[in-house]
Formats: structure tokens, sequence, C-alpha cells
């Protein structure tokens, strides 16, 4: 019975849907200038914030986002906190000397797997 009801449809085609009563959401344009001189347009939400820089779609170069009488918005750096390495995370839980008697411990073992636990600084 299924089989008749799709009969002469063409799947995936043409949706069944009607766009009746549908309200699309309210949109504004944002227009972003590269450093050669490239222009482009980014649709986004009216109440979403726009943000100060954009990848171009066409050249991948970064875009500075323009006010509405085309000059370029000053874009405000904050505060930029440097990223915490390993080493960093480290030396907050050790000091120099706990991580140096640690290093010697573990050269120590290493040097009695090879079996040259005897000539322990070689060259010196």
């Amino acid at each position: 019975m299924a089989d008749r009801t799709l009969r002469g449809m063409r799947l995936g085609s043409q949706s069944l849907q009607s766009e009746e009563g549908v309200e699309f959401a309210s949109r504004q344009r944002a227009q972003y200038r590269t450093t050669d001189g490239e222009f482009f347009e980014v649709v986004f939400s009216a109440d979403a914030e726009l943000p100060d820089t954009w990848e171009s779609p066409k050249s991948g170069r970064e875009g500075v986002l323009l006010a509405p009488d085309g000059t370029p918005i000053d874009i405000v750096q904050g505060e930029i906190k440097a990223a915490r390495t390993h080493w960093d995370m480290l030396l907050e839980r050790r000091s120099i000397a706990e991580l140096e008697e640690l290093l010697e411990e573990r050269l120590q073992l290493l040097r009695e797997r090879r079996g040259t636990a005897g000539s322990e600084k070689l060259g010196a």
C-alpha cells in the first residue's frame, strides 16, 4: 500500500512543506575589508554581536569590520594573557632543585638498565 502512495513521486527533489506561515529571523549585513582591498559581506542575526574581524570566504585573508560609512572600526585589544606551558605548570608544583634531583634519579635508573652505572659521567 505504501508503494502506491509514493509512486510517481520524485523523492528528495521536491519538498512537501510550504513556506506558508514561516517567518524568517531578522538579519543584518556586516561589511569587511581585507588588507589588499577586497570587500565582502557576511550575514548575521540582527541580535548578534558583530565580530571585529572575519575571514574572507574567497581569499582566506582576515578582513576588518567596516562602519556604515565605510571606515574601518577600531579594534580594541584586551589584555592578552600568555599561555601557560607545561614547564610553567611543572614549576608551580616543584622547585628547580627537586626537578634536578628527580632527573638524576631517572638517569641513574637508565644507566643501571644499560649497565653503565659505574661510568656516570662520560667525558668528565
